[in-house]
């Protein structure tokens, strides 16, 4: 049977069908799943402070013809907050897991794509037999796998102790962000998006980010700013793209050539002229034309879509 599908709203995915998954330590996982029974399946890990409602313009384009899957990330969205120990990259490796055994068939390939924080999810969950069992490809968005704070060019100085002292300051704040006004509008432009961004995008990004609970905010700060994967990038053994924008403060360029060098099999790097960190929201077609290449290259129907 499909996933029930209405006409999207701009900002707004189209909708999809709700369902839960419990991950190991109980936490209960908010997800979607769009689009028609045996298509090709495409799996959406979205980043820090944002939400399934981020991949809004790639679930209203794939969902045509792929079996989409987004859920929320644990204390975003959706998702409700984890008790204090459950912020941790295991944590979201555990999460993952969960989602792909209640949505995957056993065996059924998909594309992964993971958007900063929901690529680092990838990267934890590459040793894991449920990721190995159906990962075809793994698309990586703005991401990066160690040294986050300390190569952010959040704060507009020289490289060094001060700027990364400063950096884990502005990124931990635990100030509400409040409701969006148009200074805050310019607050998230600066640090998350390109200087040409649309103003709408910028205006849907600011709404996204606002309503992420501060506390999950803070906490997930803390985890990475120590965040070190370096190790599990080289256990994705699938073909694997990497995708960052030049104007990109949180994850800069640096960070994905880094990731381009240490994959086993790396399906090329895509650098996006003047985009910020918000890739699939500030550059959505090219963002959804490469999940779509990596999807007719490696990711079938499932044979028992009948």
């Amino acid at each position: 049977m499909s996933a029930p599908q209405t006409a999207s709203t701009p900002g707004r995915p189209p909708r999809g069908r709700g369902t839960t998954a419990v991950s190991a330590d109980g936490s209960r996982v908010h997800i979607e799943v769009f689009g028609p029974e045996g298509r090709p399946a495409v799996v959406l890990a979205h980043g820090w402070t944002c939400s399934i409602r981020f991949w809004s313009a790639q679930i209203e384009d794939l969902a045509a013809d792929h079996r989409v899957i987004a859920y929320d990330q644990r204390g975003h969205g959706r998702t409700p907050l984890p008790g204090r120990s459950g912020y941790s990259t295991d944590a979201l490796a555990d999460d993952l897991e969960a989602v792909l055994a209640a949505t995957l068939a056993p065996g059924e390939q998909a594309v992964f794509v993971g958007h900063s924080m929901g690529g680092m999810a990838l990267m934890a969950a590459a040793r894991r037999p449920a990721f190995r069992e159906h990962a075809a490809a793994v698309l990586l968005c703005s991401t990066g796998s160690s040294r986050l704070v300390a190569e952010a060019l959040v704060v507009p100085m020289r490289a060094g102790r001060v700027r990364t002292r400063l950096t884990r300051l502005v990124l931990g704040a635990r100030a509400p962000l409040g409701p969006v006004t148009p200074l805050s509008r310019r607050i998230l432009r600066y640090g998350t998006m390109g200087p040409g961004a649309a103003p709408e995008r910028i205006a849907r990004c600011a709404r996204i980010v606002h309503a992420c609970p501060r506390v999950s905010r803070v906490a997930w700060s803390r985890v990475l700013g120590e965040l070190d994967l370096d190790a599990d990038v080289r256990e994705l053994r699938v073909p694997t793209a990497v995708l960052v924008g030049t104007a990109d403060r949180l994850t800069p360029p640096v960070q994905s050539r880094a990731l381009a060098a240490a994959l086993p099999d790396c399906a090329g790097l895509t650098v996006l002229a003047g985009t910020g960190h918000m890739t699939p929201v500030e550059a959505p077609e090219a963002v959804t034309a490469r999940i779509r290449e990596l999807a007719a290259a490696h990711a079938g129907p499932r044979e028992d879509a009948a």
